[in-house]
């Protein structure tokens, strides 16, 4: 969006020819590279540049991409991505930064403009869930909203939880990360009036089955309000979050 402002009042101020503004624009929509057809026009559409999923690409696949969102001038999220991959990558592109806990990859090619109007608040229940957990919050903090983190205060030891009533109250948007019996969100949401959107995740033992037992137990949440997105879903969290947390102003 800010990269088509600029074009537009740089053709209006006569600093670009329109025959050069044409050639930028038809390379606008999306880019076929052969494996992979960037949509450049994302984030006109959505607010925010496609995010690139690491899982299943080659580590040549992705600096690829990487480089060609790069010349859009966007910032670049890549998720799921090995520890390997990732650190190959890091040394290969300067500025890439690799985060290793939730398999991320970010580029900051320009600075993030918070877009979030209140605090998106990020919990985990135990400390196994924090790769998921992160996952959600660094995709709302690419994304322009103000993050915090709770984590390891599942109900095993709700006092935990409760001790950070506050801290609760004051968010916006809660994402709450849970494996085993998935329980989490049905307790944050019977406390709050705001939004809660529950991952669950496929920490547990045998009859957790993978994460399924977290996740029918949050579609069937008592607590009103609660949305679910799918097993180990952070980056839709997130993603759902900012949506939800996105100040609309000066929306056109």
């Amino acid at each position: 969006m800010k990269r088509l402002e600029r074009l537009l009042k740089d053709v209006k101020a006569g600093r670009i020819e329109i025959r050069d503004a044409l050639v930028t624009l038809r390379g606008l929509p999306f880019e076929d590279i052969g494996y992979a057809t960037i949509d450049h026009h994302r984030a006109l559409r959505r607010g925010f540049p496609e995010v690139i999923l690491g899982q299943g690409k080659s580590s040549e696949q992705i600096k690829a991409i990487i480089q060609r969102m790069s010349q859009q001038g966007d910032n670049v999220l890549v998720t799921r991505v090995s520890r390997r991959k990732g650190l190959a990558i890091q040394r290969s592109i300067p500025g890439a930064r690799y985060h290793p806990v939730p398999g991320i990859i970010t580029l900051m090619n320009h600075e993030v403009e918070v877009v979030g109007k209140g605090l998106i608040l990020v919990v985990s229940a135990g400390t196994s869930d924090i790769p998921v957990a992160e996952e959600a919050a660094l995709t709302a903090e690419m994304m322009g909203n103000q993050v915090k983190r709770l984590y390891d205060v599942g109900i095993s030891g709700i006092h935990r939880l409760l001790n950070k009533a506050e801290l609760i109250q004051s968010a916006n948007v809660i994402i709450v990360v849970a494996g085993m019996e998935g329980a989490l969100p049905s307790v944050v949401g019977g406390l709050i009036d705001r939004p809660v959107i529950a991952v669950p995740t496929s920490v547990g033992y045998g009859a957790s089955f993978g994460g399924i037992a977290a996740l029918l137990a949050m579609l069937n949440s008592c607590a009103a309000g609660v949305s679910v997105v799918n097993i180990d879903n952070g980056f839709g969290a997130g993603y759902a979050a900012s949506l939800i947390n996105k100040d609309r102003e000066d929306t056109i």
